[in-house]
């Protein structure tokens, strides 16, 4: 009978079953399993120098009085948090971010939906309306804000078309009347984010297989009981991304105010932003307005976190 011959330094050579030597008598797994951090380490740092560290020594500054010119900085406790809750202007600033991102969500989801309804059905110019409709959310917001303030001056074009076809009774001072200033800034972030949400939603719609569809059909089910029933539930994913999204936009909304109205008229569009800017830049308040923008954090957190508590328990349910 033939035997085998085995070396002796076969054993050695192969190691335990599962592992290979590495440099250094160490595992070569483990030595990969490490490598990912050392890319790693050089953005954490920078994250940590650029970000952590201002955000840390700028919610210090909340606790002090001071007004981001001079060197002194007294301590003053919780009087900044104090002094917010008086401020009625801050708090009419919170009733006014809350509206218009309500507003911006309900809308700007409600459209974007639509938008990807109609973009997802089989017409030739499909393509083309994907791109028509996504293109104002590749524009700046400030860009955005200018092109839009000059459109609702009261010789831009806006009034210019409602003369044009005899509408001159509903010619307005957009930005200039308190009663609609909002809304005209709003209805702005929806022509631009509308297409964004429509996008996320096409790719929830093109991830239903069409078998689902034609069995729905079939089985009788019309339009709005198919959407109702099937598309709904399928798009829980997309409808809790976006939702998140424009909701957090809309609590943290800015550029477009800024630019448009800067708050005014009277403060009738003033944001919690806005009135952050105001108080550092313009008043010295340093220190309170870092108060208000720790404020405004916590806000976003609670509202964001409450949210996507909710919307995660209807997904579960639905699916």
């Amino acid at each position: 009978m033939a035997t085998v011959a085995t070396s002796p330094f076969r054993k050695h050579r192969d190691g335990p079953p599962g592992k290979e030597p590495g440099p250094g008598g160490g595992s070569s797994r483990t030595t990969r399993n490490r490598a990912p951090w050392w890319f790693v380490l050089p953005a954490l740092v920078f994250f940590a120098f650029v970000v952590l560290v201002p955000s840390v020594q700028g919610g210090w500054f909340a606790f002090t009085d001071w007004d981001g010119i001079s060197p002194v900085k007294h301590f003053v406790g919780l009087d900044q948090f104090r002094a917010l809750w008086e401020d009625t202007a801050a708090r009419d600033a919170v009733g006014t971010t809350l509206l218009a991102a309500i507003a911006i969500t309900v809308v700007q989801n409600a459209v974007g939906l639509l938008l990807a309804l109609g973009v997802n059905a089989r017409i030739k110019s499909r393509t083309i309306l994907r791109v028509f409709f996504f293109a104002p959310a590749v524009i700046t917001p400030v860009v955005t804000a200018y092109l839009w303030k000059y459109l609702y001056a009261p010789e831009g074009a806006i009034n210019a078309l409602l003369k044009a076809v005899g509408l001159d009774a509903l010619t307005q001072d957009w930005l200039g009347d308190p009663d609609i200033a909002l809304w005209s800034v709003v209805a702005v972030v929806i022509w631009q984010f509308a297409g964004y949400s429509m996008v996320i939603f096409l790719a929830g719609l093109q991830s239903i297989p069409q078998e689902i569809h034609e069995a729905a059909a079939m089985d009788g089910a019309g339009p709005v009981r198919r959407f109702w029933s099937v598309i709904r539930p399928m798009l829980a994913p997309a409808i809790t991304i976006n939702l998140m999204l424009s909701i957090i936009g809309g609590l943290k909304l800015f550029d477009q105010v800024w630019v448009m109205t800067q708050g005014g008229p009277g403060g009738a569009t003033d944001t919690l932003s806005t009135v952050i800017y105001k108080q550092a830049f313009q008043f010295n308040k340093y220190g309170y307005s870092i108060a208000m923008g720790l404020v405004l954090t916590l806000f976003v957190i609670v509202v964001s976190g409450l949210q996507y508590f909710y919307l995660s328990r209807q997904e579960k349910k639905t699916s």
